[in-house]
């Protein structure tokens, strides 16, 4: 059975931040269904119809290409231990970058990770709970660091190069390079 309402309650934050991995979807009309899983301490609720996660540099950037397009996202939470659970918010997201007004707002929400290149942030349209009971138990080990270690090893003029290559999605719909390349000393 599964249960929606219009905004995020207590029990449902409670949720978000005991849970080490979310997953995002993203559609533009003609483009592929983007789904990706996300990691580190990215996440933030920033009251109870807004939420926000930091995005890093890594193969694309269809998210960003998706929400400029059309705008719709859905962030997905699942429980791998006891009680069994998923949760999804529903959404219209939009790409917030160092060099856009509101990046010092809502940054100040985070500890900026190697590699951020935007913040993606996040109107909550609804929130939809469900048994999960299908969802394997699994134990959570740890992140891994290797996103983070080749963002530490690469310099800024080579990431801000690699991040202007990357001005098309797959399917070629555009996005906006940063100008900014965070290090471990932006914290």
């Amino acid at each position: 059975m599964s249960d929606f309402t219009d905004n995020l309650t207590d029990k449902h934050i409670a949720f978000i931040a005991r849970q080490p991995v979310f997953f995002v979807a993203t559609a533009a009309a003609g483009a592929r269904i983007n789904l990706s899983p996300k990691g580190y301490d990215a996440f933030r609720v920033l009251d109870a119809g807004r939420v926000a996660y930091l995005d890093l540099g890594g193969s694309g950037n269809e998210t960003h290409a998706h929400l400029v397009a059309d705008g719709r996202i859905t962030i997905m939470f699942c429980a791998f231990e006891n009680p069994a659970l998923i949760l999804r918010i529903y959404g219209r997201g939009v790409p917030v970058l160092p060099q856009d007004d509101g990046w010092d707002a809502l940054a100040a929400h985070f500890t900026m990770l190697p590699g951020t290149r935007q913040i993606f942030n996040i109107a909550v349209d609804s929130v939809q709970t469900s048994c999960g009971w299908g969802v394997p138990i699994m134990q959570y080990e740890r992140e891994r660091e290797t996103l983070k270690k080749a963002h530490r090893q690469s310099s800024p003029e080579t990431w801000l190069k690699q991040a202007a290559r990357r001005s098309r999605s797959i399917d070629g719909l555009p996005t906006t390079p940063t100008t900014r390349y965070f290090t471990d000393t932006d914290r």
